[in-house]
């Protein structure tokens, strides 16, 4: 078949290959199969397949190969905006690849690349030990491929650095396991440069004992926020690793407007999101000085991995969104003068949520050992979602958030995580320009003429 034909032609002999599925665009499964997490995200790829196994995986990649297609694995369909078009590309979907296999004397866990995270501290916290999970229960563990910032990275750093071992699929059909001592070059790069190198099957994690934890959520009423988020900027001033926060503005999505202008909006809510490891004790202690504003609504408790993962409240069902962010080198009074001046209450802001995460701590430190992405260059991140019901809802919302990046321009260094990257970003953004040029001969090596299609693409040094 040429790399110009339709690659439904022989869509037979594929099927007979696999004991997973494939879906053409004729086929009536097609849409489900190809839709993303994010539904305000339309993929139109030129086939879908849902593997079922490695094998699967190794017969795709050797089919996209010869028919001049390329390949997008996708384990739970985030992150699909910055994809693009589709029209040359096998959706490889890896779901059904969801074992989980923990062993509690080498504190380590091999998992599926289509395991989400709640699957995952669920069977870990069974036996007294948690992975570096991210904040939403729904996202797919092989996410951590491209960064991992949870509620205990303040703590322990990146969670794609404590990945021990990855399985992929490299584009020559290779099945291989690369970690410190098989392919050392290869499991540098995939630690942070994520899909760019092959399609992941299998990620191994290391293990850290499940700790007490001292977390939950304090709101104030919206008119309280530049109150309550000077305080929270003078409070994380202070505090230890062990203490994670996220202060948010929270609005009520914006509801469907056509092409009027958008509903007026409320003050809203403002709230600060925290953990902190250790006995209730400590945790009351360190949390008083934001008690002290008396809080309208306060769920701070003992809790355990599973309890964090519901911390954030992000939803668990796909949902339509639009999201930016930016990395702050650090949170002046200025700067947070100029964030609630285009997203605070007042501002007419259409965002569900804005967010700032309080980085520093492991996540600054580069540790021995370390993938591509060693650490993050910055103090916070500030990340907006909105939730449009319409096209001109998501365009309001994009507009907006672009409005509150320039308001925060003269704090940030520069960086981008591609961790919270939602639309297409220049993968030079993520790293440190040296690092930038080893990843893409790490991919001229493995992928020389760009088979895979990664949602942030490192091209090949030619």
């Amino acid at each position: 078949m040429s790399a110009h034909s339709h690659p439904t032609t022989d869509l037979g002999v594929l099927r007979s290959a696999l004991r997973g599925e494939v879906h053409g665009p004729d086929d009536p499964g097609y849409a489900g199969a190809a839709r993303a997490w994010n539904l305000a995200v339309e993929q139109r790829p030129a086939l879908v397949v849902v593997a079922e196994d490695v094998a699967d995986v190794a017969t795709t990649v050797a089919y996209a190969r010869g028919a001049g297609l390329r390949v997008a694995p996708q384990s739970t369909g985030r992150c699909a905006g910055p994809l693009g078009g589709l029209s040359r590309t096998v959706l490889l979907r890896m779901g059904a690849l969801r074992s989980i296999d923990v062993d509690p004397v080498a504190r380590r866990v091999r998992v599926g690349a289509g395991a989400r995270w709640d699957e995952v501290v669920f069977c870990c916290e069974g036996v007294g030990l948690t992975p570096l999970a991210g904040t939403s229960p729904a996202a797919g563990v092989a996410e951590a491929l491209g960064g991992g910032i949870g509620w205990l990275a303040r703590l322990h750093g990146l969670a794609c650095n404590s990945i021990t071992g990855v399985e992929l699929v490299t584009a020559d059909g290779t099945v291989r396991w690369v970690d410190a001592h098989h392919e050392p070059d290869l499991f540098w790069a995939v630690r942070g440069g994520g899909g760019n190198f092959g399609v992941v099957t299998a990620i191994e994690l290391a293990l850290f004992r499940a700790p007490e934890i001292y977390a939950g959520v304090l709101r104030w009423p919206g008119e309280r926020a530049a109150e309550v988020l000077g305080a929270w900027r003078e409070w994380v001033r202070t505090v230890p690793d062990e203490v994670t926060s996220i202060a948010r503005l929270l609005q009520p999505p914006v509801e469907a407007g056509g092409a009027g202008s958008a509903p007026p909006r409320g003050p809203g809510l403002v709230a600060v999101e925290i953990a902190c490891v250790g006995d209730e004790a400590s945790g009351r202690a360190l949390v008083q000085p934001l008690r002290d504003l008396m809080p309208e609504h306060d769920t701070l408790e003992i809790t355990g991995p599973m309890g964090l993962l519901r911390l954030h409240g992000d939803p668990i069902d796909p949902t339509p969104c639009v999201v930016e962010h930016a990395l702050l080198g650090e949170l002046t009074s200025a700067g947070l003068d100029a964030l609630l001046a285009v997203a605070g209450p007042g501002s007419g802001s259409p965002q569900a949520s804005v967010e700032l995460r309080h980085l520093g701590g492991a996540l600054a430190q580069e540790p021995a050992g370390a993938g591509a992405l060693a650490a993050v260059d910055a103090g916070f991140l500030c990340a907006t979602a909105g939730i449009p019901t319409t096209a001109d809802d998501r365009r309001r919302l994009a507009a907006h958030a672009a409005v509150v990046l320039h308001a925060l321009a003269p704090w940030t260094p520069g960086r981008t995580s591609l961790d919270f990257a939602e639309r297409a970003t220049d993968t030079r953004t993520a790293f440190p320009a040296e690092t930038h040029r080893r990843l893409r001969r790490i991919r001229a090596q493995v992928d020389p003429t760009g088979l895979f299609h990664p949602n942030h693409p490192i091209d090949p040094a030619v």
